[in-house]
């Protein structure tokens, strides 16, 4: 009875460590804005567009990077083009001074009147970042120039990049 009642007392303690480890959250998907994260674009001209993606702590640098070029591929075939060139591109990258917590939980038994319950937490590595990614386009008609490094083909971009998105849950 007395092993009983000293496990009901430890169940808040794991529960604490179950709540602590779902918030290290999942990465943005590829989704218009929202709270602050996503993409969202800007028409500076006729022929010119502003392309932001931002990304939350979880997710990764070149995720935030082709899902700019991902929506800018999509915005330039949105607005009847074939092909885009980037005319100024960036990326942003803010620390936010904060591990992701690591919990772990073990129960055990040390003979047939004890029980052993432990939790422990790692706060220390993996430093979470947050970026968000800028790029200045320009749309244009026509087959992408094959010595243009900063030219990319719409459709073959999206193609290429599809696979690798991460959509928002239904």
């Amino acid at each position: 009875m007395a092993m009983f009642e000293r496990s009901i007392r430890l169940l808040p303690i794991l529960l604490l460590g179950a709540a602590v480890a779902a918030c290290a959250g999942s990465p943005t998907p590829y989704q218009a804005a929202d709270a602050g994260y996503g993409y969202s674009e800007q028409q500076l001209e006729d022929d010119r567009f502003r392309i932001t993606f931002a990304g939350n702590s979880a997710t990764p640098r070149e995720a935030v990077q082709n899902y700019m070029l991902f929506r800018a591929a999509e915005v330039t075939l949105e607005s009847g083009h074939d092909y885009f060139t980037v005319v100024d591109q960036q990326i942003e990258g803010t620390s936010s001074g904060v591990a992701r917590p690591r919990v772990g939980v073990g129960v055990g038994s040390g003979g047939s009147t004890s029980l052993g319950v432990g939790l422990s937490t790692f706060l220390g590595g993996n430093d979470t970042g947050r970026y968000t990614a800028y790029a200045d386009i320009v749309v244009r008609d026509g087959e992408k120039p094959a010595t243009d490094p900063d030219s990319y083909d719409a459709r073959d971009l999206i193609e290429r990049l599809r696979p690798a998105l991460a959509q928002p849950e239904a």
